[in-house]
């Protein structure tokens, strides 16, 4: 474990703007940029240390620039895909993914990553 490295979080845009109902999928980039808003102004509850977030964004959220803060990426077919990549290729850092998602969270914990739900970076959020 890369104990000097920044906790890298991960974000399933899809799965986290899906949690709660509030039309999101009348606009499903604009649900991304205001989620991805939300990450840069409050960063992740519970975690003071240094941390890099990412927010993984697919299909029609497809597109939605970085921001100071946020490395906002592309799947480029499946988000879960992307994001089991992601973690993956994240040699010995500490990672903590945020998504409800069973079987998304069964991969990413396969390869040593931590996972919290949806409500950690949501509003009214409390603990996962």
């Amino acid at each position: 474990m890369d104990a000097d490295a920044p906790l890298l979080v991960i974000v399933d845009a899809a799965n986290v703007v899906g949690s709660v109902p509030d039309g999101w999928w009348r606009d499903r980039r604009g649900a991304a940029e205001r989620l991805r808003d939300r990450l840069a102004a409050d960063g992740v509850p519970g975690h003071t240390g240094p941390v890099e977030l990412v927010l993984v964004v697919e299909g029609a959220a497809r597109g939605v620039p970085s921001v100071p803060g946020v490395r906002v990426e592309d799947a480029p077919g499946s988000g879960d895909d992307h994001l089991v990549d992601l973690v993956a290729r994240a040699g010995g850092r500490r990672v903590l993914v945020v998504t409800a998602d069973r079987e998304l969270r069964r991969r990413v914990s396969e390869l040593g990553a931590e996972v919290t739900g949806p409500r950690t970076v949501r509003p009214g959020r409390s603990a996962p």
